[in-house]
């Protein structure tokens, strides 16, 4: 799951526009078709009150659809990192929670990837910000570019990503990670006609029915850390 790429599942906006038909405001309706007596029959008075009373209606049927629209609008941008097209930490964690959930209830395998960039201040003291953001924005990229539309893929910090795969155990993950690794670092970033290679570490396993989410998070830094000092 990701926020509003291209080319990947369908973004938020698809689903508030689908939202957005379901929920149109309806036209107002005439007073024979809402009370089911003829117009005629209605006193001015009555029929005055009547027809500000609907107009009334409208307008609040249509003050909630905007409402609803604004709230949708928000809930996607407190998912969304502020510099990537990837979720944040804190729908990471919810997510990582959702699948946690789904292999205590179900059985459902799903196993977690974590990447650390190495040494990233040395590319922004070297490159500038803006050259560590060309980095960061090529990383995320490619890994959106090698998951399918099911799996999860957040930015956890500066430098820190994410990768839930849904319906994946150990051996799997394992294996998705290192052909995820091998893509990374055959197509290092391009930076005002720059090639900007980056070392990272990572680690998989696959999630513990029940533990929680902080629980897995600790534990794929551990994973990292260990294939990081194994590498050394």
């Amino acid at each position: 799951m990701t926020v509003e790429r291209t080319g990947r599942t369908a973004g938020p906006g698809g689903f508030a526009q689908a939202h957005a038909v379901a929920a149109a405001p309806r036209p107002s309706a005439t007073m024979g078709n809402v009370l089911g007596i003829p117009e005629h029959e209605f006193t001015p008075r009555v029929r005055d009150a009547i027809l500000k009373l609907m107009g009334e209606m409208d307008s609040l049927r249509r003050e909630l659809h905007n409402t609803r629209a604004r709230l949708e609008e928000v809930e996607r941008t407190a998912d969304q990192d502020h510099l990537l097209p990837l979720l944040n930490r804190r729908a990471f964690v919810r997510e990582l929670s959702r699948h946690i959930g789904f292999s205590t209830r179900y059985g459902t395998p799903a196993s977690l990837i974590y990447f650390d960039l190495d040494d990233f201040k040395n590319v922004n003291d070297t490159y500038t910000h803006a050259g560590g953001d060309a980095v960061l924005a090529h990383f995320a990229d490619t890994l959106l570019c090698h998951v399918r539309d099911t799996d999860v893929v957040a930015r956890l910090g500066g430098d820190e990503f994410g990768v839930i795969l849904s319906h994946t155990c150990a051996d799997l993950a394992n294996r998705k990670a290192e052909n995820l690794a091998n893509v990374l670092a055959a197509s290092p970033a391009l930076w005002n006609g720059r090639t900007i290679a980056v070392g990272f570490s990572y680690g998989a396993f696959e999630l513990t029915p029940s533990e929680s989410a902080d629980s897995a998070m600790a534990r794929a830094d551990e994973a990292m850390y260990a294939n990081k000092r194994a590498a050394r």
